[in-house]
């Protein structure tokens, strides 16, 4: 099936292209994100593939409608980037990858609070200048810390047999408990795991219920000096709070892979260019925050299950099967 993508960088090449040959779906690399301005790219395409800071708005979505697109592939698990009530009085459907490597973001949250404690991005440069000194670069054990894992599907679960490993007392949240977690830490509730946890960890999707989640109210709530990791969604997190508790002290380190104003940062280079989002420069200012760009998924086994998931999808979709990844506004139709 004929099939434009948007967002491509190098390494979508590098595995999109042999996994299409592989399936005999025919992709045209577009480099531009998708919007209202470049929609029309995809005239004639019967299907598209996105990415997750592709906003496949209701006005994108009616322009891919009446260029002859019926199908929206997004090659990522979050979904909350696409119109999904247009998706369908458009009469666009629309399906996911919904786990590529839960590992690939559990083992980069994890590494994040190593870097944070133990400052290894810190001691790389000292070194690399012949400043071996130590001052500056006191850590703490994480064996025998509290640590919350707020959502505990598949890369929460990871991330909470992690900590575990690492002798943490594992707290855990989620509005499903998950028996495989269960086995290692302990469900309470929100106010208990602000409170009693040394560090936070998110691995919940971005809904309305919780968009801001972390705001000025939770980090109040939290221990004084608490490590914050997010490698979820960026909107999860009130950035403005997180900027005032990183502050106050309250919290004490601060480790993102997302960002809620990511997408005219992330995924590009911008070296050369002065960078206007004032909020996020304040964010690069603290000594104490860890900012990568969106790069948790970023393995090679991820990849390569990305492909394969998403040429699945669009076989399905052009054969007419069941489309299991399917995602549907609340209440939609199959």
């Amino acid at each position: 099936m004929r099939t434009a993508v948007f967002s491509t960088k190098s390494y979508d090449r590098q595995f999109l292209a042999p996994a299409a040959q592989a399936a005999g779906h025919m992709l045209t690399f577009l480099e531009p994100r998708l919007s209202p301005q470049t929609a029309v790219l995809a005239r004639e395409f019967p299907a598209i593939c996105s990415f997750v800071n592709d906003y496949v708005t209701a006005e994108v979505l009616e322009i891919l409608a009446a260029g002859g697109t019926k199908f929206v592939a997004l090659r990522c698990a979050g979904f909350n980037q696409i119109d999904l009530e247009a998706a369908g009085r458009v009469g666009i459907r629309v399906a996911r990858v919904p786990a590529y490597s839960p590992h690939a973001v559990a083992e980069h949250a994890i590494g994040m609070m190593l870097a944070l404690n133990r400052k290894f991005h810190k001691a790389f440069n000292r070194v690399r200048e012949g400043n071996f000194a130590l001052e500056g670069l006191l850590g703490f054990d994480m064996h025998g810390k509290t640590a919350g894992v707020v959502g505990t599907g598949k890369i929460g679960a990871i991330v909470a047999q992690l900590l575990a490993c690492f002798g943490c007392d594992v707290l855990l949240y989620d509005v499903v408990q998950n028996a495989e977690c269960a086995a290692v830490g302990r469900y309470v509730t929100l106010p208990e795991l602000w409170a009693r946890c040394d560090i936070v960890t998110l691995h919940c999707p971005l809904t309305p219920a919780t968009e801001h989640l972390i705001d000025a109210r939770s980090i109040a709530a939290m221990k004084p000096g608490v490590m914050f990791i997010n490698t979820s969604r960026g909107a999860l997190v009130d950035t403005q709070a997180v900027i005032d508790g990183l502050k106050s002290g309250r919290i004490g380190y601060l480790g993102l892979d997302v960002y809620e104003e990511e997408a005219d940062l992330f995924f590009e280079n911008l070296s050369e260019r002065v960078i206007q989002d004032d909020v996020f420069t304040r964010l690069l200012t603290f000594p104490n925050v860890l900012i990568t760009a969106h790069q948790a998924f970023f393995t090679q086994t991820a990849l390569a299950q990305i492909a394969t998931v998403t040429m699945q999808n669009l076989t399905a979709f052009e054969q007419g099967n069941e489309l299991a990844n399917e995602v549907r506004a609340v209440g939609g139709k199959k």
